[in-house]
């Protein structure tokens, strides 16, 4: 069985400890087109949930990013193969938000980017994005 290694981000406004950052994912996305999610890189091979962490900030977001402890993990089944993700706790260390970031090929480009409530991935959980699953699982954990 083909398996996907991926690690998704709770990046939380330092203003507004409730308020987390979503991204929008592209239309032509196969998986979820237009859904407003979190931001999540697949690890490429031998890379750490860390380093995919930062490079998510740097290539998606355009932002310097510190990866902290993980809040959660799951799995999911797709089409063709099995979705394995690490919910990780994160913070802008330097910049902006962009969704323009560059990205190199083969990613995922966001097409928006928005601070919003946990709740705001209730939409998103319901058409079975697991970063979303994730997230809203640690709000009923409280």
């Amino acid at each position: 069985m083909n398996v996907k290694r991926s690690v998704a981000l709770v990046i939380r406004d330092a203003a507004q400890r409730h308020a987390v950052l979503l991204v929008q994912r592209p239309p032509d996305d196969e998986d979820l087109p237009g859904v407003w999610g979190l931001p999540a890189a697949t690890l490429a091979e031998d890379e750490s949930p860390a380093d995919a962490a930062r490079r998510a900030g740097r290539d998606k977001l355009g932002v310097e990013l510190e990866a902290g402890r993980l809040l959660n993990e799951g799995s999911a089944q797709r089409a063709a193969y099995r979705l394995d993700m690490q919910l990780l706790e994160a913070r802008i260390l330097g910049g902006t938000p962009v969704t323009d970031a560059g990205g190199a090929d083969g990613t995922t480009r966001y097409q928006a980017w928005r601070w919003g409530a946990m709740k705001d991935l209730a939409s998103a959980a319901a058409r079975g994005s697991l970063c979303s699953r994730l997230a809203l699982e640690l709000e009923t954990d409280r």
